[in-house]
């Protein structure tokens, strides 16, 4: 489940947050950029208040959280299918 590549980088995006934040109507600053409003309150929610530095580590976090939880997902899902198949066929209960 991958998400749209965004097409401005996070310097740009707290950039343009601070447009708004600098006196600029949030609809003025929407139209100068090509994005809908929406999309301008979303990005505030995320990065509002945040430095680039801030935004580079908590872009990093997501990164390796995504990595982390495939690795978790993979072997769960191999761990239930081993537990689950021995009992579909009722071999376990003759064995025993």
């Amino acid at each position: 489940m991958d998400m749209k590549a965004s097409r401005f980088t996070e310097e740009q995006i707290i950039g343009i947050l601070r447009e708004q934040e600098a006196g600029a109507k949030t609809a003025d600053v929407c139209r100068k950029h090509g994005i809908s409003s929406a999309t301008f309150y979303k990005w505030k929610g995320k990065y509002g208040g945040l430095e680039v530095s801030d935004a580079k580590r908590l872009k990093a976090l997501e990164h390796e959280n995504v990595k982390l939880k495939k690795l978790l997902a993979r072997p769960c899902s191999t761990t239930r299918c081993s537990k689950r198949s021995p009992q579909k066929n009722g071999d376990a209960r003759r064995q025993a």
